[in-house]
Order: C-alpha cells, then sequence, then structure tokens
C-alpha cells in the first residue's frame, strides 16, 4: 500500500509539473493543421507520404532497483535506498520513412528524456523515515526498426537508445522519529549525485498504431499514432558505482505530418488540357487481344533413359531411386506406375522423374516380360574401372537377387569414362557437374523393347496434359507507356464505356501495367472504350493522352488435340544419336497429319555459358527440323508448318529442374509437338 501511495503522489508531480509542456505541443500541432487545411481542400488524390515528421511526447514510467548509498563525496545518508518509482517527460522531434503498403521502414526520436524517481521510504538507526528523490535525465537519440506485420497502420519497433546525461540532481529529506514529535526535522539536503555516466547505451522495444487525421485528398497529412514501449534494465545503470538500475514504460503519442504524391487527374478529365513536356515524349499505347479461337493440348509419350547415377564416394544405388522388395516384385508393372499430372509443363520433371527413379524396376519387368533379352552394365568413374564395375555389380545384385533375373543374361563391366563422356579433355569450368554426370552405369541392350519409350496405363499410347481453364496473361489489356520512368514521376488511366461508366486505375510508375479484361468488362462480354493517360511529371505538370480500345471477354477456346515426343541429347551436342534419327523418321514423322503443325522448342541443362547454351538448344531444335523435314520430303510432303524456338537453360522454360545429374541429362532436350493445324 506504501509503494502505491509513493507512486501516485510522483505520478501526480510530474504531470502537474509537465502539463504546460503537453499542452504547448497539441497547440503548436493543431495551429500548423488549421494552417494546413485549406490547402488540402482539393479534389485531388494523393498517395500516402513515405516520409514522416513530427513531434512525440509521452510519459516515462520509471521503476529502481538495485542499491544506492554513497550520494557523491560529500554526503553519505546513514541508510541504503533500494527500490523507487516515478514518472518523467518524455518529448522530442520525430523522423520517419516508410513506403505506404510495406511492411519495413525507419525510425528516429532525438530529445528530452527524464528518468526522475522517489525511492521507497527508509528508517534510519534514529527510527527516523528518510526520503530521497533523484532527478536523472539525458538528452536521448533512439534510431528504429519499424515493421507492420500486416501492412497495416499497426507496427511494432526497436533498436538502440544512445543517452547523454544532462541532469543529476537529488533530493534528500531525514523526517523526524515518530517517538518524539517536537523534534526538529533536518533541512534537505540537495546536490548532484557523483560517478553518474556520462553515456548509457540501451534498448528498447514497442509498438504504435497510425490514426490518419486527413484524408488522401489532402497534399499534407496528418497521423496521430498513440504508442508504447518497453526499455529493460540492460545498460540502464545510471552510476559506475553501486547497483542502481533502471527500468522504463513509456506512453505516449506522436504527431507526424508529410506530404503526397499526386496520384490521380482533376475529376473531369476529359477537359484536362494536355500539356507537352518539353523534355520528354511519351507515347500511349493499349493492347486489347481477341480471343484464341483454339487452345493446344498433347499426348506425350515419355523417353527413358539408360542411365543410372551414383553418388560420389559410394558404389551402392543412391536412394532416390526407387527399389522394391523381393515380395513386391510379383505386384509391380510398367503399365500400374501412378503418373503425376499437372495443368502445365512445370510439373513435367515430377512426372517424368517418377518413372525415371523407377528405370531398374522398369527394366526388371520387362525383361521378366522378354526372358531371351540380356543386357550389358558399363560403370564408369574417374576413381578407376575397379569402382566403375563395383556399381556396376550393384544394379546386377538388385535384378537378380529381387527381380530373379539370371546372373547369365547380365554382363558387367568398369572403365574410367563413358563411352559418351560430358567431361572433356582440358576442360575447366563446372568440373564437379560434368564428374557427377560421367559418374553413372550405361545399360546397353541389342533389344530395343528393353528402352522403348515409357508408356502409362494398360492400353495407353500417351498421358494427357489438361488445358488450363482461367484466363491466360496474353489475354489481359496491357496499358504501355514508353518512357513513362524519363517522364512521369506517377501515372494512371481512366477508362470510358459507351454508357459513360468511368473506372480508374492506378498509380503506376513503370512502363506497362497488364489488367485482366474481366476487370474492366464486368460481365458484358464485349465493349468499345475511351482510355485516357494522365501523368504527373516530374517537374509538376499533368499531360494527359487518349485512345480507343475494344475488349474482348476471354473465353476457354476450342481444344486442338496434339501429341508431344521428346528425344535426348549428349552433353554439347546438337546431332541427334542415330537411335534418334531412326526414331524421328520412322515413329514420329508418319505420325504428322496433313496440313499439320509441329512446335519444336529446344533446351539446355544449367553446364555453360547463358548465351552459348541458348545457341545450342536453337541448334538442337533445328537438327530435329532437319531430320523430320529431310523425312517428309522423301515422302513429297510440304504442307507441314513448323515453329522453331530455343530456351537455352531458361528456368521459366526448362521441363527439368537440375539437382542431380539425371535431370540435367533430360533438360538435354528437344521436344516435338504435332498438332492437326496452327489455328
Amino acid at each position: 500500500m506504501k509503494a502505491k501511495t509513493n507512486f501516485n503522489e510522483g505520478l501526480c508531480s510530474t504531470l502537474s509539473s509537465n502539463k504546460l509542456t503537453l499542452k504547448s505541443i497539441l497547440l503548436v500541432a493543431l495551429v500548423w493543421f488549421s494552417i494546413q487545411a485549406p490547402v488540402q481542400a482539393q479534389e485531388l488524390q494523393y498517395s500516402k507520404p513515405s516520409w514522416w515528421f513530427g513531434v512525440a511526447g509521452g510519459a516515462n514510467f520509471n521503476f529502481y532497483e538495485g542499491s544506492t548509498y554513497k550520494l557523491n563525496s560529500d554526503f553519505t545518508p546513514p541508510a541504503t535506498f533500494h527500490e523507487g518509482k516515478g514518472v518523467g517527460l518524455f518529448v522530442a522531434p520525430l523522423l520517419e520513412y516508410h513506403r505506404p503498403d510495406t511492411r519495413l521502414g525507419f525510425m528516429l526520436q532525438a530529445g528530452y528524456d527524464s528518468r526522475k524517481a522517489k525511492f521507497d521510504q527508509v528508517v534510519t538507526d534514529c527510527d527516523c523515515p528518510a526520503d530521497l528523490k533523484t532527478n536523472i535525465s539525458y538528452i536521448t537519440v533512439e534510431p528504429s526498426l519499424r515493421v507492420a506485420p500486416f501492412k497495416s497502420n499497426l507496427y511494432l519497433f526497436g533498436g538502440p537508445r544512445f543517452a547523454f546525461n544532462m541532469d543529476k540532481s537529488f533530493t534528500y529529506q531525514l523526517g523526524i522519529n515518530p517517538a518524539y514529535p517536537n523534534q526538529e526535522a533536518s533541512p534537505e539536503v540537495k546536490g548532484d549525485l557523483s560517478d553518474v555516466k556520462k553515456t548509457i547505451i540501451s534498448m528498447q522495444i514497442g509498438m504504435g498504431y497510425d490514426i490518419p487525421l486527413s484524408s488522401q485528398t489532402s497534399k499534407t497529412q496528418f497521423v496521430l499514432s498513440p504508442f508504447a514501449s518497453f526499455h529493460p534494465y540492460f545498460g540502464q545503470n545510471p552510476r559506475s558505482i553501486e547497483t542502481l538500475n533502471i527500468t522504463t514504460i513509456r506512453a505516449g503519442v506522436a504527431l507526424k505530418f508529410g506530404q503526397g504524391r499526386l496520384i490521380s487527374p482533376p475529376e473531369d478529365n476529359t477537359k484536362a488540357t494536355v500539356i507537352a513536356d518539353p523534355e520528354v515524349e511519351v507515347q500511349f499505347s493499349v493492347t486489347a487481344p481477341a480471343n484464341v479461337p483454339t487452345q493446344q493440348r498433347v499426348r506425350e509419350v515419355f523417353p527413358l533413359r539408360n542411365y543410372v547415377f551414383f553418388n560420389a564416394g559410394s558404389s551402392e544405388i543412391p536412394t532416390r531411386y526407387k527399389l522394391l522388395k523381393k515380395e513386391e516384385v510379383k505386384d509391380f508393372r510398367e503399365d500400374q506406375l501412378e503418373m503425376v499430372t499437372p495443368l502445365n509443363q512445370s510439373g513435367r520433371s515430377e512426372r517424368q522423374m517418377i518413372v525415371y527413379y523407377n528405370v531398374l524396376n522398369i527394366l526388371g519387368d520387362r525383361m521378366i516380360k522378354n526372358p531371351t533379352t540380356t543386357i550389358t552394365l558399363v560403370g564408369s568413374t574417374e576413381q578407376g574401372a575397379k569402382e566403375a564395375k563395383e556399381m556396376a555389380e550393384s544394379v546386377k545384385f538388385y535384378l537378380v537377387n529381387t527381380f530373379g533375373i539370371k546372373a547369365s543374361r547380365i554382363s558387367t563391366k568398369g572403365q574410367v569414362k563413358p563411352d559418351l563422356p560430358s567431361l572433356q579433355p582440358g576442360g575447366t569450368l563446372e568440373l564437379d557437374l560434368l564428374r557427377e554426370g560421367d559418374r553413372r552405369v550405361t545399360i546397353e541392350s541389342s533389344s530395343p523393347v528393353l528402352l522403348a519409350e515409357f508408356q502409362s496405363g494398360p492400353d495407353t499410347k500417351s498421358s494427357v496434359i489438361m488445358p488450363l481453364q482461367e484466363a491466360p496473361a496474353d489475354s489481359n489489356v496491357v496499358f504501355d507507356v514508353k518512357r513513362a520512368n524519363e517522364a512521369f514521376s506517377v501515372w494512371s488511366v481512366q477508362t470510358m464505356d459507351e454508357s459513360g461508366k468511368v473506372q480508374s486505375f492506378g498509380p503506376y510508375t513503370q512502363e506497362s501495367v497488364s489488367i485482366p479484361s474481366k476487370t474492366i468488362l464486368g460481365d458484358k462480354p464485349e465493349g468499345d472504350y475511351k482510355i485516357t493517360l494522365t501523368g504527373q511529371t516530374k517537374s509538376g505538370k499533368a499531360v494527359t493522352k487518349e485512345t480507343k480500345a475494344h475488349i474482348v471477354q476471354w473465353a476457354p477456346a476450342k481444344i486442338d488435340e496434339g501429341l508431344r515426343y521428346s528425344v535426348i541429347y549428349e552433353f554439347n551436342e546438337s546431332k541427334a544419336i542415330a537411335i534418334y534419327d531412326k526414331y524421328l523418321t520412322d515413329v514420329v514423322a508418319p505420325k504428322i497429319p496433313m496440313n499439320g503443325t509441329v512446335i519444336i522448342h529446344g533446351h539446355a541443362d544449367i553446364i555453360g555459358d547463358d548465351a552459348y547454351n541458348l545457341k545450342l538448344s536453337q541448334a538442337r531444335a533445328n537438327d530435329v527440323k532437319d531430320i523430320l523435314g529431310s523425312a517428309l520430303a522423301k515422302s513429297g510432303r510440304t504442307d507441314v508448318k513448323f515453329e522453331i524456338s530455343g530456351y537455352g537453360e531458361d528456368p521459366s522454360h526448362s521441363p527439368f529442374s537440375n539437382n542431380f545429374p539425371e535431370e540435367r541429362f533430360y533438360n538435354r532436350t528437344v521436344i516435338i509437338d504435332i498438332f492437326n493445324s496452327g489455328k
């Protein structure tokens, strides 16, 4: 109860002494706001400011702990003081930076910071009560990181506190023994505490909430921000002697103002005057695509690579390969492999790898079904032929022990390099990736049935990639403002339909903006629009430009069913191996319909220079085109349209990832899509 009384006394005393100061701060803010109000009464829209200036004020609720005994060299009271409480004034100009609708920002406050307190009363040896008040105050500098976790008006902040002492006074009062009420009280002792540190380095964490006081029609915008912060005792030992420390809880409010940037034209922008910028001339255009009448999807046959790759330092089959137990073999069937079928090609790697990591199970299943076939397993590693043969023997052991294949049907050998190595003599770049690709077991057989393409399902010739049913990005309406970065600080557009309905979009700072046609059209299937660009130049002038566009609602297109085939190239090669040359000529070319379209995409892995890989992928695509074209020409056909592209190692188009050597090998590919027509 006694502690509560002391705290209230300190609070009342401090609030009384700081009342005039707080009133002054609010009065200055209100005067400034009234001056700015006429300026803000305009029909313009401004962005929220990024830079804020203002003043923060509040109360420091200070809690003293520890011990203090010697006050200075001239005075030491007869008792030790321990705990104390008090309220001090905090007032500081402030600076903030945080871009609108972002999470991170910066705050800086520097001003007056009082850590005054009154200690709990103690009793001396003469049974006399003793009181001590301190008025320790600082000039404080507080930089903080500002975080708005929800991109809202609520924010958290935290950072260091640098405090420079400016007052260290104390008042000591020794009372009279209650048993001798007529005794004369001792006079107050006032002075400065000794051994007070000139500089304190501590920390603070806190939170606040911005309450807008003005709308975005005002260029100068005001915000009122109640806040609270916690200053733990770490580093808050005001004296270099004894154990006194201070913990502070600060509560207050900040008044901030900043200036926004113009983001929209006057309301009647159809009458706005076009003012040409003498420095930069922009070009404004609108692209509103019509519907694509057909959409293509493909049925795909996967190539099956005849390699098993091994980890460095191990001759055991890597765990990423699917290995069966002996009792599971009777239930395994190649045509029962589950395959993920995503809606776009980016999932092709996942589907293919499910198949590929079952390559040994597919091989075992096919050897059981074709009991006269034989294979040779050729291991290769730069560590030597012995380790290479051990790798081959691991594969043989799995096929013999798990699938029950006769050992006489499988021969093994080891060598330092594969017959088609990736690592070439004299190579100096990306050697680790190349060595990973050469550390493998190659499956060789004169029986093509063992290494035929993978097909899923008992009667299935291919898998289906279903089309997307959402509006694609290339159906969006595109606003192009060339040289906008040079000419404008911000720009926006307004659309007006035949009935006069107006919609606004913006503000923007980039040169091109894409908006779904449905956002503009709503439920209408199509419409004619007048589109007005309004930009604010960096010199403050308004520039408007107009154009017209016919906008059509996107609708799902008619499906053009196609076939997809793939061929795989060796490292750094742009010529198909003989087996694929024959495959393209005898299998793929006859599947091309009359007046059909063949879309050929070439790819490369990540090994090597970007520009070189782009040329390599283009060369691979052209190689496939030449083989197919030659096969068609021999049949007297010239009716086929070819579309050729090379994407190099571009990850946005690459069909596979590049984490493992098998994925990089599959990226050395050309994908062939065959459609009935190009329409």
